[in-house]
């Protein structure tokens, strides 16, 4: 404990406060950080949900294609169709926090004659197939973006809560108390000065003697 002095609380008033106006800027920071990973999340949630439901429509159309065209003619596609998607891995900051986002340099969609094979002798079928899994990997690639940003913003919510939780469950609370602790101590000693020197003065008017 600190010596009940006046210089110590001051001190530890003046820590306090800045512990106090520490604890509300990081309650500012999180509620922006709240609102971001509200705002990410809504793509983010909106691109998962396109996946799924595309995904389904995909495998849908593969199997039948596979059923009108068989499996050894999908597989002999595979060489033929594979390109390099020119993926880049940027690092961003929000909010003072670096993540990494992934893109391509061009759109994964193609069209029927880019795809690289005679699409005459292919059914409707199969270029359909192929046109719905060329956007579930484009929103793959999105949601890629996302997961990041949201792991980031994620980490530092709880960082930050953690910092506000054991300032104000711990640190606050114990200057708080020496702060009292000190300033009671102080109001005894006035107190009990205050009266030594009213006896005094009282004896000093008698001319009695101080001693009992």
């Amino acid at each position: 404990m600190n010596h009940p002095t006046r210089t110590n609380l001051l001190q530890l008033k003046e820590k306090r406060h800045s512990v106090q106006n520490s604890t509300a800027i990081l309650k500012a920071r999180r509620q922006g950080l709240i609102r971001e990973l509200l705002a990410t999340s809504a793509p983010f949630l909106a691109s998962r949900d396109k996946v799924q439901a595309t995904y389904g429509l995909a495998i849908r159309e593969l199997a039948l294609s596979a059923g009108i065209e068989g499996q050894a003619f999908l597989d002999s596609l595979e060489a033929v169709a594979e390109r390099d998607f020119g993926l880049e891995v940027r690092e961003q900051s929000v909010m003072g926090l670096r993540y990494r986002e992934v893109s391509v340099r061009e759109s994964l969609l193609r069209r029927v004659d880019e795809r690289g094979y005679d699409y005459r002798f292919t059914t409707p079928r199969l270029e359909q197939a192929l046109e719905h899994f060329e956007q579930i990997l484009e929103s793959m690639l999105e949601i890629a973006a996302f997961e990041s940003k949201l792991k980031r913003l994620a980490e530092e919510v709880q960082r930050v809560t953690r910092r506000i939780r054991v300032l104000e469950e711990r640190v606050l609370p114990e200057l708080t108390r020496q702060v009292r602790s000190i300033a009671q101590f102080l109001g005894e000693r006035e107190r009990e000065f205050s009266f030594r020197l009213k006896r005094f003065r009282e004896y000093a008017r008698q001319g009695g003697n101080l001693t009992e």
